[in-house]
């Protein structure tokens, strides 16, 4: 307790005592820690406080990287939240996470220590809306074709000229009332029959196939059912599911008669599309497709009404022509004047002809005679003994011909004879010369220094050789 001093009371009132001065606190005791201790901490109390979070909003900046981890940010109107999906994690939707799909992630909260930043480390994914329902259909598309219910093998094809379409609808679809506008108006005669049921909502799907199923039992051959077509107009992936339902694609399939269908716009694509045997973009596309033969065959009746005209045209044309030159033949010329002019004819081909005869005989004549004048003429006795004349002088030429050139050439051989001899070694031997060659090696001797002493040399002489050995040598060289 603090001690007063008498100042204290000499001016405050004696029974109220002043208020004693607190003393000063110690200061407190303050723990530092390192900025990884203290890292350390926020991430132990988060992984204890949030260790399994279930997190909702949209991917964004979505990056893999080469270890295989994928990267992203999760984020809503007011905040985001960093995420990791590591490369070991088994993950149902992992395939389906891409910038801007609504995702509901399962996970614990970490702390990536390097950084001092909380994140999510991701362990389920869950797609939201338009992405779930896309996934299911993938899945389901998957296991139906992996059944073969889409295979092309299997479809059937559809009637050309179909009489009675069976359709499956609402009764209050605009889809409906496009469809038959435009049936009456391509193909009136054709008869529709209509079975109604729900296009959207929960448990539209079955009774899109218990109306198909309707259809296929009303079919009798009495009164067949040539075709059905599934149809409604546009809308959201949403509004169109009922379609993607497995049991609308196996009442499709097991359906006795062709299906058409045409559900939604032309980018719109569902399960029934590929169960179809055949797939329209739009209602008033397939009403369109079952009317095509009857179009072609109306297009192809009306192009033959019109050639048939137009031929009709230009035979009337014809044939009025012909028949109004006949009558003005006929106006100009009597047929007893025609009669007339035709016998005056005849009357002068008959004498042409007999003038041509005549004629033709006097000349076959004429020509006949001057063939026999030329042949006496000519004579084959004459022009034989003129041949053989020609023959045997022919021969005498011949023969002096060749004694000619015979003594020519016997002449001309001894004259090269003689020269030959001439010039032969054997005529130089004859006048008295000899030939000294080198008896080893056939080589002629033609100067002193080509032999040795000792050396063997062979003359050859006019008749014979002689062979000698040199025993001494004398050049004598000027």
């Amino acid at each position: 307790m603090a001690r007063t001093t008498k100042s204290q009371w000499e001016f405050g009132d004696l029974l109220t005592p002043s208020v004693p001065t607190p003393l000063p606190l110690a200061p407190p005791i303050r723990k530092i820690l390192s900025v990884g201790d203290f890292t350390l901490q926020i991430k132990r109390s988060l992984e204890r406080d949030f260790a399994t979070v279930w997190v909702t909003g949209e991917v964004s900046n979505l990056r893999a990287q080469p270890s295989g981890h994928l990267y992203f940010v999760l984020k809503d109107n007011q905040a985001q939240l960093s995420c990791v999906l590591f490369r070991g994690q088994t993950v149902a939707e992992k395939s389906q996470l891409r910038d801007g799909v609504q995702v509901i992630l399962g996970g614990d909260l970490t702390v990536y220590e390097s950084r001092g930043q909380y994140q999510l480390r991701v362990i389920q994914v869950e797609l939201q809306g338009a992405g779930a329902l896309q996934a299911a259909f993938e899945r389901l598309k998957a296991r139906l074709s992996g059944e073969g219910l889409f295979d092309p093998g299997r479809k059937r094809l559809i009637p050309r000229y179909p009489k009675r379409v069976g359709i499956v609808t609402s009764a209050s679809t605009a889809a409906l009332r496009d469809v038959i506008h435009v049936l009456s108006r391509r193909a009136g005669g054709m008869e529709v029959i209509l079975s109604p049921c729900r296009v959207q909502g929960k448990g539209a799907e079955s009774e899109i196939a218990m109306a198909i199923d309707r259809l296929n039992a009303w079919s009798s051959p009495a009164s067949p059912i040539d075709v059905i077509l599934v149809t409604r107009g546009g809308g959201s992936i949403e509004d169109l599911w009922c379609f993607n339902e497995e049991v609308v694609a196996r009442a499709i399939v097991r359906s006795r008669i062709p299906v058409v269908s045409a559900v939604g716009h032309e980018i719109d694509f569902t399960i029934a599309d590929f169960a179809a045997d055949l797939r329209a973009a739009t209602p008033s596309a397939a009403a369109e497709l079952l009317t095509e033969g009857y179009m072609a065959a109306s297009e192809s009746v009306g192009r033959a009404r019109r050639r048939l005209s137009l031929w009709t045209s230009g035979q009337v044309r014809q044939r009025s022509e012909r028949l109004e030159m006949a009558a003005r033949r006929l106006a100009r010329a009597h047929p007893q004047r025609v009669a007339e002019e035709k016998s005056q004819l005849l009357d002068d081909l008959r004498l042409r002809l007999s003038e041509s005869w005549r004629s033709g005989s006097q000349a076959h004549h004429q020509e006949l005679a001057d063939w026999v004048r030329r042949l006496a003429a000519v004579r084959p006795q004459a022009y034989l003994e003129r041949s053989a004349s020609h023959e045997r002088d022919l021969r005498r030429r011949l023969v002096s011909t060749v004694e000619k050139s015979i003594h020519f050439h016997q002449s001309h051989f001894r004259r090269l004879a003689d020269t030959l001899r001439t010039l032969s070694p054997k005529s130089v031997l004859d006048r008295g010369y000899s030939i000294t060659q080198n008896a080893d090696t056939g080589e002629v001797v033609r100067k002193a220094d080509q032999v040795q002493p000792g050396c063997r040399i062979r003359t050859l002489l006019a008749v014979g050789n002689i062979e000698s050995v040199i025993e001494l040598q004398s050049r004598d060289e000027t």
